[in-house]
């Protein structure tokens, strides 16, 4: 059965805090591509002048204005007419995994693009070909860990997988921030995959949640937290410019934990999600 959208052109809420916070969450992904504008600039790798960026800026801006103005013009208009118990959902819950999608893919994204230059520079005697074979390996986990953060999320419970995979994704960056050129190298590359398994797996236990929030709005709901996913990767390789290896772990490490408490929070979804179809009939989903 498809569920189409009651609204297109703004993600539709259900209640005035939702709104809001609908708003505040489109900030980030803004600010980020700022940030990259700036790194672009001659602050950064001077790709371009000054006066293009503050050009980027302006436009950036004039997009969040146009998108908050289109955001508040549909569901002001949804809000006031009452919305039925039917459409209602949680935003609190979109929040969340555009939080956990963050430290997750975010993390993945930034990593992948560091680690055969940090394996250059930490092991000693390594060439280019052999660093980037060896950080590989980070991303190799991908064929089995998505796969299994979605089972896992099915199997044991949506938030408590959650619950157990980001908190292992913070150790795992937290025990590559020990790593340094004492280390045996297959053994640090067992703690990357190591750490690399649970990056993965918890994004996959984020899109196990993504269609059960609304399923009408399921397209729109994995669009928000895929860019929330960009956005830490921007904010993480931005950090890494400015401070050491072990630092830049240590911080996706501590935000990561940020998003542990975040999924503390969340609504692990049980029972059934009331949904409105196309030709408007309500249908009872068994979920969980």
């Amino acid at each position: 059965m498809y569920f189409k959208p009651k609204k297109t052109g703004a993600m539709v809420v259900s209640s005035w805090g939702a709104l809001w916070g609908l708003i505040l969450m489109n900030i980030p992904m803004h600010l980020a591509l700022g940030m990259l504008a700036w790194r672009l600039s001659p602050a950064g790798v001077e790709l371009f002048s000054t006066n293009m960026m503050y050009l980027l800026w302006g436009v950036l801006l004039l997009l969040f204005t146009v998108q908050t103005q289109q955001t508040w013009r549909i569901n002001v208009e949804h809000l006031r007419a009452g919305v039925p118990e039917a459409d209602k959902y949680s935003f609190k819950q979109v929040g969340i995994l555009n939080i956990a999608y963050f430290a997750t893919f975010g993390s993945e994204l930034a990593v992948v693009s560091m680690l055969p230059l940090y394996f250059l520079e930490t092991f000693d005697g390594i060439s280019a070909v052999k660093a980037g074979l060896l950080a590989s390996g980070f991303a190799f986990m991908n064929l089995v860990s998505r796969p299994m953060g979605g089972w896992f999320s099915d199997k044991f419970g949506r938030r408590k997988s959650m619950l157990i995979l980001i908190g292992g994704l913070a150790a795992g960056y937290f025990l590559m921030g020990l790593m340094d050129s004492h280390w045996w190298i297959p053994l640090a590359v067992l703690a990357t995959m190591a750490c690399s398994f649970f990056v993965q797996a918890g994004e996959g236990a984020v899109f196990a949640i993504v269609p059960l929030i609304k399923r009408s709005m399921t397209g729109q709901i994995a669009g928000m937290a895929g860019a929330y996913g960009n956005v830490g990767a921007v904010v993480y390789l931005t950090v890494l410019s400015y401070v050491s290896y072990s630092m830049f772990f240590y911080v996706i490490a501590a935000s990561a934990l940020v998003g542990l408490v975040a999924v503390m929070f969340l609504d692990d979804p049980k029972g059934h999600i009331t949904e409105v179809a196309e030709d408007g009939t309500v249908h009872r989903i068994n979920v969980g």
